[in-house]
């Protein structure tokens, strides 16, 4: 098994590169759908969120708004700290268990990590893949995703590490400046590295 650790600033585009590899043969692990379902309604996680948050964070279903609480804890570095400290051991845990589950020796295992860099966890991984794109991209870009005001989607990225942060750990970079089907091209490139790694080329893994 090779385990890699997939990571890259928020709007980079690691979810299209991480379904790319999926497509390719990986099993994925996405980090951000294990942190919704570690606050799903009645969990643990989310009642640990309530007690430090409040009642406010809830929507009238029960469920967590998490618009409302992106907007407080990227204002407030404190609270962001707190969140991680919350939700970060539910997620690896969450983690652990799916690849617990993996049988075939042999798989690929692409842990999606936004994270990655600023919770230390490089070393934890075989091959760390970096989605890499220029500052003033990535904020277009999320602005256009996620309909917040320049001023708002800049204060999100500059909370996660910076660009060159990110490229230190790196052993593998696959810039995201074009379009999809340069993506999939670079991300193909990497994946038959990833292959090398593994000992194998060209076994069935649709590469």
């Amino acid at each position: 098994m090779i385990r890699v650790g997939l990571t890259g600033g928020i709007a980079s585009g690691k979810s299209a590169v991480g379904e790319m590899m999926r497509r390719r043969g990986a099993v994925v692990v996405d980090s951000d759908q294990l942190a919704r379902d570690v606050v799903v309604p009645g969990s643990p996680g989310l009642a640990a969120v309530v007690e430090r948050f409040g009642e406010s964070m809830l929507r009238p279903d029960g469920s967590l708004d998490r618009a409302a609480l992106g907007r407080l804890v990227f204002s407030d570095e404190q609270a962001r700290a707190d969140l991680n400290a919350i939700l970060h051991p539910r997620i690896r845990d969450a983690a652990r268990t799916i690849e617990g589950l993996v049988e075939d020796p042999y798989v690929i295992v692409v842990h999606m990590i936004p994270l990655l860099v600023e919770s230390g966890r490089a070393d934890d991984f075989d091959a760390v893949v970096v989605v890499d794109v220029d500052e003033e991209t990535q904020l277009q870009r999320l602005v256009a995703r996620d309909g917040l005001e320049p001023a708002e989607a800049q204060a999100r990225i500059d909370a996660q590490a910076s660009r060159a942060e990110r490229l230190r750990v790196a052993d593998y970079v696959i810039r995201n400046d074009a379009g999809l089907t340069e993506l999939d091209e670079r991300t193909h490139a990497v994946w038959h590295e990833l292959l090398k790694r593994r000992g194998q080329q060209g076994d069935g893994c649709g590469c």
